[in-house]
C-alpha cells in the first residue's frame, strides 16, 4: 500500500508555512506515521489542515478553479491565506512501498487577472535506481502549463535536476514536451492516464485514492435501494450499499468482521445482517440490557460512526489515506 511521508502546505487558510512529517525540503524529520492525530485549540488549523488534502484531491479530479469555488471554499482568494501575494503551495512525499524510492511532488496555485485559479507549477521527483545522493530526477515539470514529461520505468541520465538533457537513455524511454490546453487541469490528471509515464500514473493513482470522511450520520440511516458501491461515501450516505458490497464479496469475511466490530462497540454484543425481501441488506445489533435487536437506523450517532470508521479499516481495498474529522 501507498504511504505518505510528509506533506508542506503553503498560504491555504490558517496554515501559513507547516510541515508535517518528512519531505523534499525536510529530510531530516522522521516519515508520518501511519496513524495521526491532530489535537489544537479552535481556529488553529485543524479543519484547514483537513480541507487542504480534500482540495488536492478536488484539483485533481475537477480542476484548480472547480475546487477553489467549491460553495465551502468560496474562491481562490477566501483560502489564501490574508495577506499572503505567493501561491498556494504544495509539497508532497509519499512511497509506493516500504521499500520503493521516495516520490516528491510539488504543486503551486495562484490566480489570473481575472481572479480565476490557476496551475502555475507542478514538478514530479524520483530517485534514479542506485542514487543514493544529491537532487531527485524531475520526471515531471511544468511552469505555466508548458514544460516536460519522461516515461519509460528507468533513470535517464547521469545528471539531475531540471533542464539538464540525458547523455545515457534507456530503451523504451522517451522526454516528451508537454503544453496544456487547460491551464485549470493539473499534468498529473492528463499523463497519469497515460501507460507509459508510470511515475505519474502512480502518484495520480495514490492522490486518487485519498478518503476524507464528513460522516453525518442522519444521512447514514437513511433506507438505500439494493445494490453495492465499493467505497464508503464521505457523508456515510451509502452505507447500507457499502456494507452489501462487502458481504457480497466475502460473505464469510463480512461475518468475522462484524465479529471483531461488535466487540469493539461498548454495550454491543452481537451484529448480524439480515437481508430483506427488496433484498436490502441491514445489521441487526444485539444490544446489552435488551431483549429484541436495533437496526443501524435506531443506533446512536457514535455508534453510527463507530461502524463506519471501523468498516473503513475492514475494507478490503483500503484507501491509502483516510482523513477524518472530528472523530469523537
Amino acid at each position: 500500500m501507498a504511504i505518505l511521508e510528509g506533506i508542506q502546505i503553503q498560504n491555504y487558510r490558517a496554515l501559513k508555512d507547516i510541515t508535517l512529517g518528512k519531505t523534499l525540503y525536510e529530510r531530516v524529520q522522521d516519515p508520518l506515521p501511519r496513524l495521526v492525530t491532530v489535537i489544537g485549540e479552535n481556529g488553529s488549523g485543524k479543519s484547514s489542515l483537513l480541507d487542504a488534502l480534500g482540495f488536492l484531491g478536488d484539483c485533481l479530479a475537477e480542476g484548480a478553479e472547480a475546487a477553489c469555488d467549491k460553495a465551502h471554499r468560496g474562491g481562490f482568494e477566501q483560502i489564501r491565506t490574508k495577506g499572503s501575494t505567493e501561491p498556494i503551495k504544495f509539497e508532497v512525499r509519499f512511497k509506493e512501498t516500504t521499500t520503493s524510492r521516495p516520490i516528491s511532488y510539488s504543486l503551486h496555485i495562484a490566480c489570473d487577472d481575472q481572479g480565476r485559479a490557476q496551475v502555475v507549477y507542478e514538478r514530479l521527483r524520483q530517485r534514479r535506481k542506485g542514487q543514493s545522493y544529491g537532487q531527485p530526477f524531475s520526471f515531471l515539470e511544468l511552469a505555466n502549463g508548458e514544460g516536460y514529461a519522461w516515461s519509460g520505468t528507468e533513470g535517464f541520465e547521469p545528471g539531475t535536476g531540471s533542464g539538464d538533457l540525458p547523455t545515457v537513455q534507456s530503451e523504451g524511454s522517451e522526454r516528451v514536451p508537454v503544453r496544456m490546453k487547460d491551464r485549470q487541469v493539473l499534468g498529473i490528471a492528463t499523463l497519469g492516464t497515460l501507460a507509459n509515464h508510470e511515475r505519474v500514473a502512480a502518484f495520480r493513482e495514490f492522490l486518487t485514492g485519498w478518503y476524507l470522511s464528513y460522516f453525518v450520520p442522519e444521512l447514514a440511516r437513511k433506507p438505500n435501494q439494493a445494490g453495492a458501491d465499493p467505497h464508503l461515501d464521505r457523508t456515510g450516505e451509502n452505507l447500507s450499499r457499502y456494507l452489501q458490497f462487502i458481504e457480497r464479496r466475502n460473505p464469510d469475511g463480512f461475518i468475522q468482521a462484524l465479529s471483531r466490530i461488535s466487540s469493539k462497540i461498548p454495550g454491543v454484543l452481537e451484529i448480524k445482517p439480515k437481508t430483506e425481501s427488496d433484498r436490502r441488506l441491514l445489521l441487526e445489533f444485539k444490544v446489552e440490557g435488551f431483549a429484541s435487536p436495533f437496526y443501524q437506523q435506531d443506533m446512536s450517532d457514535g455508534t453510527l460512526k463507530m461502524l463506519a470508521y471501523l468498516l473503513l479499516m475492514e475494507d478490503p481495498n483500503p484507501a491509502p489515506l483516510i482523513g477524518i474529522e472530528e472523530p469523537e
